[in-house]
């Protein structure tokens, strides 16, 4: 079931800032930090789990079984990224399908022609906007709980235009999105353009190095946006951290003046090493009498 809580957060009109989940660790590092939403990143869930580019190879397969992972490991309400619906109207159904039994509580969906890429990469295709609201019609009479949200993706600002996108934004919220994400607006006043003309909550795309200006909370809240996602913000880092450890390793030989690391002990903790060792001494003690 999903999660009604997001629904309500977007319903009262607070601001949901969702950093990116990629796998289990950051997954269970940021459902602990009190936000009200996480996104499953297909770009670092990809990388992570094939460690290939975001280019339309990982099928929903895939994907499913990460996806489920991710939502099953956390308390917090979690948006996944399920692409085009890995293929037709049937794909779509089967994926709504699948995604909603995974446990997130919402699903996105793009408009773009398979295989699709990265949303701030070069050379992405748009299928006509009347294909899309056909997934969207789809993807709304399929689910079952009214709480588990559609959030429907337009690619066309690129290589179509501002007007396009935004045209698209309001075929597809009639169509049944809940919530309309144009991809990659190239400034902060078509944020603002996006943010008058579309009245369904609206999410923005906070890719670091990516096409859209990186903005606060409250500016982007301003400007008539509901979500904010960070979907690089976690492998990023993570990546960062990897090759200086590694470097470090390479150039000394070892790993006694790394410096500051997360902690042997608190990964254990993390990961659930305490509920695994209170178990086994409970049974022990069974096997003892």
């Amino acid at each position: 079931m999903a999660d009604p809580r997001l629904r309500s957060a977007l319903e009262s009109g607070r601001f949901v800032v969702a950093p990116g989940i990629f796998d289990m660790i950051s997954a269970r590092i940021a459902d602990g930090m009190g936000f009200e939403c996480l996104y499953i990143t297909g770009f670092g869930t990809v990388a992570s789990h094939l460690g290939v580019a975001d280019a339309g190879i990982a099928t929903y397969t895939d994907m499913v079984g990460r996806v489920g992972a991710m939502a099953r490991g956390c308390r917090t309400p979690v948006i996944a990224d399920a692409d085009t619906g890995y293929g037709g109207l049937l794909n779509v159904r089967h994926t709504v399908m699948g995604y909603e039994a995974a446990g997130v509580s919402g699903i996105q969906l793009e408009d773009q022609e398979m295989p699709k890429k990265c949303g701030h990469t070069p050379g992405r295709r748009v299928i006509p906007a009347e294909e899309m609201a056909l997934k969207i019609r789809v993807a709304a009479e399929t689910r079952r709980d009214p709480d588990f949200l559609i959030v429907a993706r337009t690619d066309a600002r690129t290589t179509l235009g501002l007007a396009e996108a935004i045209r698209r934004g309001r075929i597809y919220a009639e169509a049944g999105a809940d919530v309309v994400f144009i991809e990659s607006p190239e400034s902060e006043a078509e944020m603002a353009e996006i943010g008058r003309a579309i009245r369904k909550p609206l999410l923005a795309n906070m890719v670091e190095g990516g096409r859209t200006p990186i903005l606060p909370a409250e500016r982007l809240r301003a400007l008539g946006y509901a979500i904010a996602i960070y979907p690089a913000i976690g492998f990023l880092a993570a990546a960062a951290a990897l090759e200086r450890a590694y470097a470090h390793l390479k150039r000394h030989g070892d790993s006694a003046a790394l410096g500051e690391s997360y902690g042997f002990a608190r990964m254990t903790e993390l990961m659930g090493f305490p509920e695994v060792w209170e178990f086994e001494r409970r049974w022990a003690e069974e096997a003892g009498r």
